[in-house]
């Protein structure tokens, strides 16, 4: 890499080009990238000339430049959203002081930290997505599953830059540690289990990019917050990414459900088995697929009281979801907020400290988000006449961190017995039988312009090009 055009092969707003001490640590750590890549990117699919959309730089003409483009080949940048002049500091112990340009001693640890567990999910979820390209629906939903996995790895060079720039050695010791850990590795896993999950079927991947990127939003809406400015400026360039990938989720589930109820139409029927021998995906089965991955991720955001939330909102490393939207004291001392528990057999609410319940703030927000776009999803419902509602089930419901961990609580939110979850576990989750069925479905269809019996196709194409572009072509 010596020798090269920073500003070509790596674009960037951060001087890469006058910065040689990080371009020394670039080009040890780039090559290892690759061969990341090349092991655990998306399967066969080097030689692929992928209409791709690529950053160049944060303005709106620079950040969506469209091309075919090999995935190796990928620019993957470095973009910080422009600097607020006299920037200062709007929530915790440091309020009204002027935002930090460097990591300040004592906040160290917990800034890397921070950095980390966001930087390890961006890998995680293009290794947990690695086989889908040999099943996908259509052209369209291929390129769109190698859009997201390139933007995901365009958010780990993000952190990686952050981790060279600014955290010396420690920095570049934890930014090869995470290419060195893998989604679902005995030994070496990623760090939160919800990206050790598998990614098995085009369901739960517009499942996952519905639901748990849309956690990665609120995360980074957080991060925004940060009194750290390199940290604020870089997620905030991030978001603008992760709005396709959210798209990406709620689209294609919409177009599932588009396609089971023009043939629960076409059949009037509502039948299970009959709908499943017509080879699309029954409603009760995407309402599972729901509850599974609404619950898995409402996890990510951690247990309900958290002595760290505290101490990230009040040293400034991470504040709420629009933070300064909120009309508080942005200090919150003396506030206190409601959070759930099971005593005596029934779920009750009590009141904490809210600098301890940070984590279930940002989780009550994310909920209220979610439930739009299931809102939307019922609409198609409604639209074809079908007397169905998808919901998302309780934030009790299957819980595995905090004081709702292993509590057997329905969908609805009554507490039952163990006897009763599990003889009714198969009504709330995805069962065997259902994840058989749907990965009985998962042909691979790259056709341009055709697509799987089981999704309509999308009502238009990518950056205004038809629903039978090329999208994809196959070398």
């Amino acid at each position: 890499m010596s020798g090269i055009n920073y500003s070509e092969k790596i674009p960037n707003n951060v001087n890469l080009s006058e910065d040689r001490t990080l371009q020394r640590a670039l080009e040890h750590w780039q090559p290892n990238y690759l061969q990341w890549w090349n092991d655990m990117g998306p399967d066969g699919s080097q030689n692929f000339d992928v209409y791709l959309r690529t950053a160049v730089s944060v303005d709106p003409q620079g950040w969506a430049q469209f091309g075919h483009v090999k995935m190796p080949d990928y620019r993957w940048g470095i973009f910080l959203n422009p600097g607020e002049q006299d920037r200062k500091i709007h929530f915790g112990d440091h309020i009204g002081e002027a935002a930090w340009q460097d990591v300040p001693g004592e906040h160290r640890a917990n800034l890397r930290r921070i950095i980390v567990t966001q930087g390890d999910t961006e890998p995680a979820s293009v290794e947990q997505q690695r086989h889908l390209g040999l099943t996908a629906p259509s052209q369209y939903d291929l390129r769109n599953l190698f859009q997201v996995n390139v933007e995901e790895g365009r958010h780990l060079w993000a952190m990686v830059y952050l981790l060279h720039k600014y955290f010396g050695k420690d920095g570049r010791e934890e930014a090869e540690g995470l290419l060195e850990r893998n989604s679902g590795n005995a030994d070496n896993p990623r760090i939160l289990q919800a990206f050790n999950e598998k990614t098995p079927d085009w369901l739960s991947f517009f499942m996952f990019t519905y639901f748990t990127d849309r956690d990665g939003k609120f995360q980074l809406c957080a991060l925004a917050e940060s009194a750290f400015d390199p940290l604020a400026r870089t997620t905030k360039f991030m978001l603008t990414e992760e709005a396709h990938h959210m798209f990406v989720g709620e689209s294609g589930v919409s177009r599932t459900i588009q396609r089971t109820v023009d043939v629960m139409n076409q059949l009037k029927t509502d039948d299970v088995a009959k709908l499943r021998a017509a080879g699309v995906i029954d409603l009760p089965t995407i309402q599972r697929y729901i509850n599974f991955h609404f619950s898995v991720t409402i996890d990510l955001f951690g247990a309900d009281q958290s002595s760290n939330a505290a101490t990230f909102y009040s040293s400034g490393l991470k504040g709420r979801y629009e933070e300064g939207k909120r009309t508080d004291d942005h200090v919150l001392k003396g506030n206190s907020y409601k959070i759930l528990s099971v005593e005596d057999g029934k779920l009750v609410e009590k009141e904490v400290p809210m600098l301890n319940a940070l984590n279930e703030v940002l989780r009550d927000d994310y909920i209220t988000d979610s439930k739009g776009g299931i809102e939307r999803w019922n609409r198609v419902i409604e639209k074809a006449g079908i007397p169905f509602k998808l919901t998302a089930p309780h934030k009790a419901f299957h819980r595995n961190i905090g004081s709702l961990s292993g509590a057997k609580i329905t969908p609805e939110g009554r507490v039952v017995s163990e006897a009763e979850w599990n003889a009714k576990v198969g009504e709330w989750l995805p069962t065997n039988e259902d994840r058989a069925y749907v990965a009985s479905l998962m042909g691979r269809v790259v056709e341009p312009g055709k697509f799987a019996n089981w999704i309509a196709p999308p009502v238009m194409g990518i950056n205004r090009q038809p629903v039978d572009f090329d999208y994809v072509r196959f070398n």
